[in-house]
């Protein structure tokens, strides 16, 4: 089975070989876990986002198109994906705990630095200014400053000239500086 490509293994996959799905998750969960971590920025939260997307590719391995792309990137999508999809979810439910019949004042204080918290606010500034930015835009900014992917790589992730994929990111990084104000040190 190791001597076999990823295409060949996928198609293995999508018969129900437990066997060729060990071997995609041998090659690629480093590289999985490498992304969610950088997003996640937690240990934990991390392997449940991987756990997640490789639940989710063996059942829908059948989803895999070769012309698409090569294995390692429809695996690092769906990380990608899992991975936003969790950090929306924290933020939702984080804001709905603490915004519950005014019980913030119940939750047991973790001790910070002031640069800590200061940090943490401007995070969730702009993962807030993130989620207002078209799909497309958000996603390009996401992969390249979350994911760490080069803009060439961020283009043969989403099938897309990379110019386009420049434009995507300077568009959106224009509209965070507009919408962050006091943050006005974005990256670019």
């Amino acid at each position: 089975m190791t001597l076999l490509a990823d295409e060949d293994l996928m198609q293995l996959v999508r018969q129900g070989d437990a066997a060729a799905f060990e071997v995609i998750y041998e090659r690629h969960s480093s590289a999985a876990f490498s992304l969610a971590y950088r997003m996640m920025g937690r240990r934990g939260a991390a392997e449940d986002v991987v756990q997640e997307a490789f639940l989710a590719l063996w059942r829908s391995g059948a989803r895999y198109d070769h012309t698409r792309g090569s294995v390692r990137t429809w695996v690092l999508a769906v990380v990608h994906h899992r991975a936003i999809d969790a950090l929306r979810r924290g933020i939702r439910h984080d804001s709905h705990r603490a915004s519950d019949e005014g019980i913030e004042e119940r939750f047991e204080a973790k001790e910070r630095t002031d640069v800590q918290v200061a940090h943490r606010e401007e995070a969730n500034e702009v993962r807030t200014a993130l989620a207002t930015l078209p799909a497309e835009q958000s996603r390009a900014i996401e992969l390249a400053y979350f994911g760490g992917f080069s803009h060439s790589e961020i283009a043969n992730m989403l099938e897309t000239p990379i110019g386009t994929v420049k434009g995507r990111i300077r568009l959106g990084l224009e509209k965070l500086r507009g919408q962050l104000g006091q943050f006005s040190e974005v990256p670019t």
